[in-house]
């Protein structure tokens, strides 16, 4: 027991400190490890995830609102996109062919990676001048943020506000209909689409996260999947991490972040499609 909990700090502080830096909650690497390295079955691992995912939320955001790193008002008016999505999501559960979402989910990860690798051949990555977008002036959805590695104040736009908002309620729907996190989508609707610069885009996930994650979780409580000798270790490994990961991403340059996330990119894409078409990935 003490070794088992050992393990969960450990392996929940890895995962925090992944899902901090790249905005994606940490639920995709804690599952596995769960399962694989714990030996835990997949619903009670799924249900300890979501703790983790509100961990993760909560100790990032506690730093990233204290540096001001987090687009507020972006993350607000994004998750009334992926609640409407989610919302959808669950209604058509018995009507849409999952296989079809999951190739078309798994194809737009992949353009993503892809996107993300030009990205990396510009040396000025977050710093390129968008085009005004006249909606977004209006909910005033543009900021700023510290750039620590260069000691710069970086002022960003953001541009088109209507399909991010689309992508999100599609992140939504992917979200309610597959029982998938949708963190990957966050990240990549506000870098990919709306071209925001990925630091806070990542600082603006977490958050998001975090609210998505609270909802679900009341499921899992009381359909009595959510075990505390398992959840309870996890989630604090996880919160220690996420406060670690929050203070390393913002002293890391944009490209090193991208390293790490394309690599997630190509694997979930990857599977997702791979399940479309049948195929199993395990």
């Amino acid at each position: 027991m003490i070794e088992q909990t050992i393990l969960l700090l450990v392996g929940g502080g890895l995962g925090g400190v992944l899902g901090a830096i790249l905005g994606i909650g940490g639920g995709i690497i804690l599952t596995p490890f769960l399962t694989l390295i714990i030996g835990l079955d997949i619903k009670y691992a799924i249900a300890a995830s979501i703790i983790s995912v509100i961990a993760t939320s909560s100790g990032a955001t506690i730093a990233y609102l204290k540096d001001e790193m987090l687009n507020l008002r972006i993350a607000m008016f994004l998750e009334i996109a992926t609640t409407i999505g989610a919302i959808v999501g669950a209604l058509l559960t018995s009507i849409v062919a999952p296989q079809f979402l999951f190739v078309l989910f798994g194809s737009f990860l992949l353009f993503s990676a892809i996107n993300m690798l030009k990205k990396l051949r510009n040396q000025k990555t977050d710093q390129i001048v968008t085009k005004g977008d006249a909606l977004a002036e209006k909910l005033k959805l543009n900021g700023s943020y510290f750039e620590k590695t260069t000691q710069q104040q970086i002022d960003y736009q953001v541009e088109k506000v209507p399909a991010g908002f689309a992508m999100m309620v599609a992140a939504g729907l992917a979200s309610g209909l597959l029982g998938i996190g949708s963190g990957v989508f966050k990240v990549t609707a506000m870098d990919t689409i709306m071209k925001m610069p990925l630091k806070p885009s990542s600082a603006t996930s977490n958050l998001m996260m975090g609210v998505t994650a609270a909802a679900s979780a009341m499921v899992y409580f009381f359909n009595g999947t959510i075990l505390p000798e398992i959840a309870a270790p996890l989630a604090l490994g996880v919160l220690a991490g996420a406060l670690l990961g929050s203070r390393i991403m913002q002293h890391m340059q944009p490209k090193w972040i991208r390293l790490i996330f394309i690599p997630i990119l190509v694997v979930m894409g990857l599977q997702m499609v791979l399940r479309g078409f049948g195929v199993s990935v395990g």
